[in-house]
């Protein structure tokens, strides 16, 4: 799967996604460039997923307009060492993931889990 990291999720997630093509905004040309611009021309970019940190873009923006699935992963703080717990749950929903829907994965009750929104 190619997934797309945007420039707010730590460029060092890119080594824990194994198995995917892993690239960043900064490295296809796409830094700063905001959400629905950002979405389509990942889409026009032909990634799979855009992998970010930032909560509002599933209620901001209409996911299944785009030919492109969302994980948005939270984690506080929003720095590296949490996030890295979050990746194998994931990795596990990546493989089921379809274009124009939205996973956010968290932490509850201890364990990471996985919201879908379309």
């Amino acid at each position: 799967m190619k997934l797309l990291l945007d420039e707010c999720t730590p460029k060092r997630l890119r080594n824990d996604f194994t198995g995917h093509e892993v690239q960043t905004v900064d490295e296809v040309g796409l830094k700063g460039v905001l959400n629905g611009e950002l979405l389509r021309a990942a889409a026009a970019q032909q990634f799979d997923v855009l992998v970010t940190v930032d909560r509002r873009i599933p209620f901001q923006q209409n996911i299944s307009k785009f030919n492109l699935g969302l994980l948005v992963l939270v984690a506080r703080p929003c720095r590296y060492a949490q996030l890295k717990l979050l990746v194998p749950r994931a990795l596990q929903a990546l493989e089921t993931t379809r274009p124009g829907e939205s996973l956010i994965v968290h932490w509850r009750a201890g364990q990471a889990y996985v919201e879908y929104h379309w």
